[in-house]
């Protein structure tokens, strides 16, 4: 790889850590820098995986430090979204991930509609304990989650934030909890694609560095700004995640 193109990959790689270290959607920029290199899809993937592994360590760090961060409640969730998302990798592996693609358009949009007919949502944090039922149901969203993750990985960190809205915290916590459990999942389908042969390590390692650096600014960034650039954020990533998602749902049915 030539000078120029490391260039270009660093840079991407922090612009995409420092949107990713807050509402996740890193990927939009990522993972086309790296096919532009000229790897493989499968390849780019598993190349992403570890580049933005070190990336939601370092948001996730520093969301901990902060104190935005609730082990008693996501501590317990980490191996789940580990563990799931392994699973979702490996059925990546078999079944083409345009198979999710309108579900992911439509969850995407119910999302975002959801959230700007809600206009104080997520300004406070009003979380209380969780019912059994409740908490069930919470626990297997994350693990699908974790298998969306693991299987198509676009929107994850926005489907993670928008489930943890849910149940009551405000954006900036929501987004702490989230990239603790968007690491799990990054780190469990990055162990599978580096046994399956399909990362860069080169490649990985320096658009990793620039994710650290990205990741830290991001993360600082939203911490300093608060709740409404957190939610704005949120917003503006959910809409490109829709638009891209769909973007790619139509070339692929109706262009080819």
């Amino acid at each position: 790889m030539d000078i120029q193109m490391l260039l270009i990959i660093i840079f991407f790689g922090f612009l995409a850590a420092f949107i990713d270290a807050v509402v996740g959607g890193g990927g939009l920029i990522s993972i086309p820098a790296l096919l532009a290199t000229g790897m493989n899809p499968a390849t780019a993937l598993g190349t992403n995986k570890l580049a933005s592994s070190f990336g939601s360590l370092t948001s996730t760090v520093s969301f901990i430090k902060s104190g935005k961060v609730d082990f008693h409640i996501v501590g317990k969730l980490f191996p789940l979204s580990f563990i799931f998302s392994i699973f979702g990798a490996l059925t990546a592996t078999y079944l083409p991930s345009a198979l999710l693609k309108p579900i992911v358009i439509i969850m995407l949009t119910l999302v975002l509609i959801y959230t700007l007919f809600n206009k104080d949502w997520g300004s406070t944090t009003t979380y209380k304990k969780l019912s059994p039922l409740k908490s069930v149901v919470f626990i297997c969203v994350v693990g699908l989650i974790g298998f969306y993750d693991g299987f198509l990985g676009g929107g994850t960190g926005s489907f993670l934030l928008f489930s943890l809205l849910i149940i009551g915290f405000d954006f900036l916590r929501a987004a702490g909890n989230a990239k603790f459990l968007n690491f799990a999942s990054n780190l469990g389908a990055l162990l599978l694609f580096m046994y399956l042969g399909k990362v860069d390590y080169t490649v990985g390692l320096c658009m990793g560095l620039a994710m650290v650096a990205g990741s830290y600014a991001g993360s600082q960034f939203a911490l300093k700004k608060g709740v409404s650039y957190v939610k704005l954020l949120f917003i503006i990533v959910t809409v490109l995640l829709i638009g891209k998602n769909a973007w790619d749902y139509i070339t692929t049915h109706f262009f080819n």
